[in-house]
């Protein structure tokens, strides 16, 4: 998962950091870490887990690169980024 990929699904669940803290058990500094590292999530493997579960459970499907979405339900992809953009923009 990367920091982007976190933050777009807390904005499709409509939760802060603090909630989404809250829904996977792990502290919200350790969230903000998380949001913080540019690319892949870093953190401790056991907390990362957690997070994903939690957005699991709350209705988000994590799409890796060049996976398909079959299953429906709305959602946001990033395909490229446009030339000159990167994802910290």
């Amino acid at each position: 998962m990367t920091s982007s990929q976190m933050r777009a699904a807390r904005a499709l669940l409509g939760i802060d950091q603090k909630t989404l803290a809250e829904l996977s058990g792990v502290s919200l500094p350790t969230i903000q870490r998380m949001e913080a590292s540019g690319g892949n999530v870093r953190g401790i493997v056991d907390s990362l887990t957690k997070v994903v579960d939690a957005l699991n459970r709350a209705g988000v499907d994590l799409i890796g690169d060049n996976t398909r979405s079959e299953s429906g339900g709305r959602g946001v992809r990033l395909r490229e980024p446009a030339p000159g953009r990167s994802e910290q923009n």
